[in-house]
């Protein structure tokens, strides 16, 4: 992996702080840093469904999270208590243009359209976006690289059956960006959505889970996913292979124009770590 690989967790809330910590053991024996960025305090009502004890009430949620899990697995764990922002992840030159200081992994655990957008944004050749969103008792993981096609290229390689690139998760599902058709005079967390009974309480452990079997698949050169859809009450799980032809379909481009040296589809493709 590149010198400067590294794994950000922007929200570290109902999925982001379970994700935190199962990152913390999925990366045991491993020196990938680990960067955590919320800008929310830790409030009581978070106690009983997020990642989080009395002692760390009042407290910035990464920074919590990152204290703690820093004791606990003996590692490093770098925090931000500001909203996520172009800057973490390059420095502005002028003219347009910008240093890389970060590439590795994003992994988005928000509930909004404007924090997506940032990440969307910033997105730099080279990194990996990873989005987890969910509704009442569904919800899904995408992951992406691209926002368009001139940086998607032809990112399916045949000889070694990998992706270099794919779509990234708002251009894989347009409606991430979308906001609210009614707008909500009185925006809720995913901690009071339960308590309202707007959100299931075990909604955050699934969708943790998942997003971090698709870090575990990443790392390990096993993803042959591009996104995975997941409904508690049918009790179903949906994977989206990363294929030439589901990508061209999405996107709206001939598939030959996906495929490096017109190869063509045979074994599944895996995803490659630029």
């Amino acid at each position: 992996m590149p010198q400067q690989f590294k794994i950000i967790v922007v929200g570290c809330g109902g999925t982001g702080s379970l994700v935190a910590e199962g990152l913390c053991r999925l990366l045991i024996g491993s020196d990938i840093p680990l960067l955590l960025i919320d800008h929310d305090r830790v409030d009581l009502h978070n106690l009983a469904r997020q990642n989080f004890y009395e002692g760390d009430l009042d407290k910035f949620k990464s920074q919590a999270l990152a204290e703690r899990l820093s004791r606990q697995y003996h590692r490093r764990i770098a925090y931000s208590v500001y909203p996520y922002m172009p800057d973490l992840i390059g420095e502005s030159w002028g003219g347009g243009l910008r240093s890389p200081a970060i590439q590795g992994i994003i992994i988005g655990c928000v509930d909004n359209a404007k924090a997506r957008r940032q990440i969307g944004q910033t997105l730099h050749f080279g990194n990996w976006w990873l989005d987890a969103g969910n509704g009442f008792s569904s919800g899904q993981v995408l992951l992406g690289s691209a926002r368009n096609l001139e940086l998607l290229g032809s990112p399916f390689i045949k000889e070694s059956k990998e992706v270099e690139g794919l779509p990234m998760p708002s251009w894989q599902l347009p409606s991430l960006l979308a906001p609210p058709t009614v707008k909500d005079t009185n925006p809720r967390d995913c901690a009071e959505a339960v308590a309202a009974e707007e959100q299931s309480p075990v909604i955050n452990q699934a969708m943790a889970t998942l997003v971090l079997e698709f870090i575990y698949r990443l790392l390990n050169k096993k993803l042959t996913w591009m996104g995975a859809y997941i409904d508690l009450d049918a009790g179903t799980l949906q994977a989206v292979p990363a294929e030439p032809n589901i990508v061209a379909r999405m996107i709206g481009v001939k598939v030959d124009t996906l495929l490096r040296k017109d190869c063509s589809t045979g074994n599944r493709y895996s995803l490659r770590r630029r």
